[in-house]
This record gives C-alpha cells, structure tokens and sequence, in this order.
C-alpha cells in the first residue's frame, strides 16, 4: 500500500503542477517548432518519454502523468470502467501528427536549436492570461472525457503520447530483454477478480492471468491489482518476463 500512496502522490504534485508544465506536453508546440527547426521542451520530452518505455514500459502513465492525475482524481467522482476505448483514435490523431512533425522538420532543414524551454516565461507555461484559456481548455477536455465516458478513457483514446510508449512497450516485450512488467503466478489465482475492478485501465486482469499473458499495451503498470490481490498472485517486476505458457511467471520472494 505504501508504493501506492506514493505513486498516487506523485500524480497529485504532478497534476498540481500542470499550470508549469502544460507547454512541454503541447502537440502544438512541437509542431511550431519543427517548422523553425527547433526541438522544443515537448520534443524532447515525447523523445525521453519512447525512451523510457524501452525498459519501464507505460509507467508514466501511473506515476507521473498530469493527465493520468486529473483523471485518477475524477475517478473518485465517476468511478466506472472506461466506456470508450477506442484505442484506434488516438493513432488516427497520433499519426497524422507525427508526420507534420517530420515535415516540418525538413522543411526546416534538419533540428538547428535545441530549446527545453520554448514559448515558456523562463520555464513556467501559464503565465499570462492567454495561457490560462489554453490551461484550462486541455484540464476541460480531459476532465469531461473522464467524468462522461469512466476512468481513464482519455489514455485510451485520445492521449497523444500514449502511442510513443506503446511503440516502445511493443518493442521491449518483443526483444525479451529484462525491464518492468506485470507477472502472475495463475495457479494461486481464485478468480476474485477485484483486480479487475481495481484496474484504472479497465483491463480484464483476471482474464489476462488465466490465458497467462500479461503483455497488454494499455496496462500502465500502476500496481494497483496487485495491491489488492489477496493471494499476491500479481506483481510489477523488473527483470526477464518468462514466456507467458510457464506454469509460473515469478517465484515467491523474487
């Protein structure tokens, strides 16, 4: 319980500050930018974010994520699964977008400045009145998909950065290679399934433990079904996942 108190506030110091951080998380500003051949603060950190699912998959979703904290804070609100998971959408927005990132950049010439802090008052995005208009549009947007639809339907189907991690997660789950991922052990499993109604995804975790896969792309790797797992059959681990038909996928006191 105590890695989800911390994890639940991180999101909260996260989420609280977004007025600071909106910029760096702006698909806007990193189109902007491509077309003066600057790789902007939301460059840089959609770039670090792919780069960090090659080992700890969509972990930034649950832990650090301003988005997943205003929609985890909604979720004591409207606390009911994701009604829309049309996981399709979000590539439909994502890739289209990509390309005019690469467009731009060609257009540009190649990257010719590196700018962390780009069309930010030294560092800080909402400073001025515009800015809170922007602020509170995106908070808006992601607060009535939420309360509407369930918890964490924005992640599912409109987030913009989801796919640079998923691309990422895919990739590691491929290679084998050690890195963090949910394990089971499926022969203690009795089928409770409070980890599904735990989830903050809306994943069927029960069903995922039963056909001995716990590879799901749309898993954040929060813990939370193995916080509330009474047989401790689920854990996050960081290590070489055994392929998903062994009998075992983690052994008592790893």
């Amino acid at each position: 319980m105590r890695k989800q108190t911390l994890r639940k506030t991180l999101l909260l110091l996260s989420m609280l500050l977004f007025p600071v951080t909106l910029n760096y998380f702006s698909p806007y500003l990193i189109v902007q930018g491509s077309f003066a051949g600057i790789a902007t603060g939301s460059f840089l950190l959609f770039a670090a974010l792919f780069g960090s699912s090659l080992w700890f998959g969509r972990a930034f979703c649950s832990w650090v994520c301003p988005a997943g904290g205003l929609q985890d804070t909604c979720s004591q609100v409207v606390n009911k699964p994701a009604g829309l998971r049309q996981n399709l959408i979000k590539y439909l927005i994502w890739l289209p977008w990509v390309l005019s990132i690469l467009a731009g950049f060609v257009t540009a010439g190649g990257i010719k400045a590196v700018n962390p802090i780009y069309f930010t008052d030294h560092g800080i995005s909402v400073s001025a009145p515009p800015a809170f208009i922007t602020y509170f549009a995106v908070v808006l947007l992601i607060v009535s998909v939420s309360l509407i639809f369930g918890r964490r339907s924005f992640c599912h189907s409109l987030c913009w950065m989801a796919p640079f991690m998923v691309l990422g997660n895919t990739l590691k789950n491929k290679l084998g290679y050690p890195s963090l991922h949910l394990e089971a052990r499926t022969e203690d499993c009795i089928s409770c399934k409070k980890c599904d109604r735990a989830c903050p995804m809306s994943l069927k975790v029960n069903e995922m433990v039963q056909n001995r896969d716990m590879n799901s792309n749309e898993c954040i790797l929060c813990g939370s079904c193995d916080a509330v797992c009474p047989k401790q059959v689920l854990r996050v681990g960081f290590g070489v996942q055994k392929h998903p038909a062994a009998k075992s996928n983690y052994t008592e006191g790893a």
